[in-house]
């Protein structure tokens, strides 16, 4: 499953299951959401690859800025 900075992901398990995260940062093992409230860009959730789902619909333009992420989650919604 290919993860990219910008998509929307959909947590699937945790204390933050069914939350949308846009995806920061991609690593091997783990992905970097934020949320542009409670998790900001300068505060990343670290989350399992496993652990969240992809959302192809749509996609995030900015992933430094916390007002384009809400907006974009807000969107989606």
């Amino acid at each position: 499953m290919l993860m990219e900075p910008g998509m929307l992901a959909k947590s699937k398990a945790g204390r933050d299951k069914d939350c949308i995260y846009v995806i920061i940062s991609v690593n091997d093992e783990y992905v970097y959401l934020a949320d542009g409230e409670r998790r900001s860009v300068s505060n990343l959730k670290k989350k399992n690859r496993r652990h969240v789902q992809i959302i192809y619909k749509k996609r995030c333009a900015s992933v430094s800025d916390d007002e384009v992420i809400r907006k974009t989650i807000r969107e989606y919604c």
